[in-house]
């Protein structure tokens, strides 16, 4: 299934402080965390309450062919490190595995993302909560795919809601090949040639990011969206209000998260710098609401790019937003402590 260009974590990239080697009140991510190959043929599924399962996808080709800033390749490690020193506030029955790294080296773009598609489905297959950490924004049409070969096997017809949190539309056309900018209408072509509903939200889009024919693409293909600019000029209620028309005509939702829709004050280490955007604080709120739907299948964070990040301040903030969606699950789950 999975060829050289995947492979499986090294332990040893998971280090941190410890303060009990016995006391699981004292744990923190790095000790609670488990290797696990998808190149395995007898793995079984996950029979616990709740399991999740960390994948990176080690690739910007996306950004590359988008003519953004390079480096977000790296995101993965850089995140793991900040995931590492985490405090384990959930019980013992939760487990957290990590599934191991996607390359793009010495193939395609495209390749990867079917890589990338294929050990999605397979984590899913286990019955594990993907979490994967990129890369390039163009792991989307990778992570999307994966989730629809998974859920035509037993469903001819989902109903799958892409959460995009996003300052851009990636909605351009490409001629020429998929990039970090183009996922959202490569989907929109899948789901018109599989006769799906398309189903997209982009939340905390920016005008001065985006064109006037992106803004009509958008429109043509009946995605949905808020500007950045009023969600910052109002209180929670009309997001909230928008995300529950949206979820309440999908069955499942996929949540993705471009760290360029905040600010370069929250997210300096981006392929994409913005110098407004949204506050993480209310994007944790606006997260939590979603998992609350119990609809949430997959989730990724991307265009982390360790070559600019100051003092780790991005990859930081990525691992507090995965923290949260974790603990948020796990109490949805009356597993949290």
């Amino acid at each position: 299934m999975l060829d050289i260009n995947y492979k499986a974590i090294d332990k040893t990239l998971w280090q941190g402080r410890i303060d009990s080697d016995s006391n699981f009140d004292a744990f923190r991510w790095h000790q609670w965390v488990k290797p696990i190959d998808l190149r395995e043929e007898n793995l079984i599924p996950y029979q616990g309450k709740l399991g999740f399962a960390f994948l990176g996808f080690c690739c910007d080709e996306g950004v590359k062919r988008n003519k953004g800033r390079t480096g977000a390749a790296k995101g993965p490690e850089s995140i793991r490190k900040e995931l590492a020193n985490l405090p384990c506030r959930f019980t013992k029955e939760v487990k957290i595995f990590d599934a191991g790294d996607i390359f793009c080296e010495n193939i395609s773009l495209e390749e990867s993302q079917n890589l990338l598609s294929k050990a999605i489905e397979k984590i899913l297959k286990l019955n594990l909560f993907p979490i994967v950490l990129g890369g390039g924004h163009e792991i989307a049409f990778g992570h999307y795919k994966g989730i629809l070969n998974y859920l035509n096997q037993s469903n001819t017809n989902p109903k799958i809601g892409i959460i995009n949190f996003d300052a851009h539309f990636d909605l351009r056309p490409y001629p020429n090949g998929g990039s970090s900018g183009t996922m959202f209408r490569q989907i929109s072509d899948i789901c018109k040639e599989k006769d799906l509903k398309y189903s997209y939200l982009c939340i905390g889009v920016q005008k001065h990011s985006n064109t006037i024919d992106l803004f009509k693409t958008a429109d043509n293909l009946g995605a949905e969206y808020m500007l950045a600019k009023d969600i910052v000029d109002s209180d929670n209620w009309n997001v909230l209000e928008k995300l529950d028309g949206f979820i309440k005509f999908q069955d499942e939702v996929y949540i993705t998260i471009c760290s360029d829709v905040f600010s370069s004050a929250f997210a300096p280490g981006v392929s994409a710098s913005q110098p407004l955007g949204l506050d993480p604080e209310r994007v944790l709120k606006f997260l939590k609401y979603i998992l609350k739907s119990n609809k949430v299948i997959s989730f990724d964070i991307a265009e982390v790019s360790p070559r600019f990040d100051q003092d780790n301040v991005t990859a930081n903030l990525a691992s507090v937003l995965i923290f949260s969606i974790v603990n948020s699950l796990c109490e949805i789950h009356d597993l949290y402590l």
